[in-house]
């Protein structure tokens, strides 16, 4: 093919996107005319650029490598959860979303700095067992670079039938290699919540893995029961929740408001649904609430730590968190391939964006990380060969700092 005929189609497929996305975002004739231009005028600066690729550059280019690349990068700008699928990935993507029979690794990621990057790890799952932690970098799956993949089939790649295999590079700081670690997927359940007392029975301590309606229920379950317990007040840790339901979220939330909006949900063409909570369903709206969270909370977690703060229901303590929630749309393309979309954000009842912002506690601990483990590869001792690493370890923290001080906060509070 022409090098002319490559660049007119490369840009054409440009367009389409920009065309797509203007139409998406949109609000208001006028706003939708300013906008328009000023992705035609961007038009004109991409169809430059590749003049440039295809003229200058040191090789001719795969010019399907670059499209793909420039749509990837186009989606990805906005934020993590927005993809671009090739005609190929989206029949993968199809054929896949059921899920059905799928085993996982125990995993839940999103894309920060271009990779793919841990959110949090389910215990006792193939990544946990494998010593992975919140923050590492999934810089390649099975091979494949991760900068080069949209996180729909980055976690499409972490799925497989039980007792498959999934080879992963992981990144740490200040590690001067990546590890590859080979984990085994499995169909393993989810754990159930788990429940401490403290504080003689006082203090009701209460972690669920997930937000969904079965560990949701079961939170239910254990919030009505405190009073014959004899536990006046509750510790919910949402550290390292990263996956779950918004609706379910927003059903744990109003356990323990009795009044009060518990977040929103608004998009550009999404008109606002705001959640409030209803008296009725409250179960204990007066026992005084610490939340713990951590940079590995994310999603329906975030929400219900965003909608306790915000109504002073509750003391958070911990690290800011992800910044995760959003709600997408699939949109189809004319050639196979696909977009998925951001189409609304959820918000704190404050006003603020969980996918841009997170939540950042009141009471700010940082999780304790031994320094011995996240020293250089240089640093790790004899035995261990230049420029080669060794096996991950977990960082094991011996004194909980964010549970201490929560315990401390609760301790101090009127039942």
């Amino acid at each position: 093919m022409p090098k002319s005929s490559k660049i007119f189609l490369l840009a054409i497929s440009v367009a389409l996107v920009v065309m797509i996305f203007v139409g998406v975002n949109s609000s208001g004739v006028s706003a939708a005319s300013a906008d328009q231009d000023g992705a035609y005028r961007q038009i004109n600066v991409y169809s430059e650029v590749l003049q440039h690729i295809q003229s200058d550059y040191v090789t001719d280019p795969n010019i399907g490598t670059v499209t793909n690349g420039a749509l990837r990068g186009l989606l990805e700008s906005l934020d993590a959860d927005s993809s671009y699928l090739t005609p190929d990935d989206y029949k993968v993507y199809k054929a896949d979303s059921s899920h059905t029979g799928k085993a996982q690794v125990g995993l839940n990621v999103s894309k920060r700095y271009g990779y793919a990057t841990v959110v949090s790890v389910v215990p006792g799952g193939p990544a946990d067992k494998a010593n992975l932690v919140d923050g590492d970098i999934l810089e390649a799956i099975n091979g494949q670079d991760t900068r080069n993949i949209s996180l729909a089939m980055i976690q499409l790649m972490l799925e497989g039938q039980p007792g498959t295999q999934v080879s992963v590079s992981v990144v740490r700081p200040r590690r001067a290699e990546p590890e590859k670690v080979e984990m085994t997927r499995t169909a393993a359940p989810i754990p159930a919540v788990q429940e401490t007392i403290y504080e003689g029975s006082t203090i009701l301590y209460l972690k669920p893995e997930i937000l969904d309606h079965d560990h949701v229920q079961q939170v239910e379950a254990k919030l009505k029961g405190m009073s014959k317990a004899g536990n006046k007040k509750v510790l919910l840790d949402l550290r390292d929740v990263a996956a779950g339901d918004m609706t379910e979220a927003t059903r744990m939330a109003n356990f323990l408001l009795k009044t009060g909006t518990i977040g929103s949900l608004e998009g550009q063409k999404f008109a606002k649904v705001t959640f409030t909570a209803d008296p009725a369903k409250a179960i204990v709206p007066n026992a005084p609430v610490v939340v713990l969270v951590n940079r590995g909370t994310a999603g329906p977690a975030e929400l219900v730590a965003a909608a306790l703060l915000d109504n002073k229901r509750a003391d958070v303590v911990g690290e800011k968190t992800f910044g995760e929630g959003a709600q997408q749309k699939t949109f189809e393309l004319p050639n196979g391939a696909a977009l998925i979309l951001s189409v609304a954000k959820y918000e704190s009842p404050s006003g603020k964006k969980l996918q841009d912002e997170g939540v950042t506690p009141g009471v700010e601990v940082a999780s304790a990380v031994p320094d011995e483990d996240q020293a250089p590869v240089e640093q790790l001792g004899p035995g261990t060969a230049q420029g080669t690493t060794a096996p991950l370890q977990k960082p094991t923290v011996t004194v909980d700092e964010q549970l201490t001080k929560a315990l401390d906060l609760l301790k101090s509070k009127p039942a």
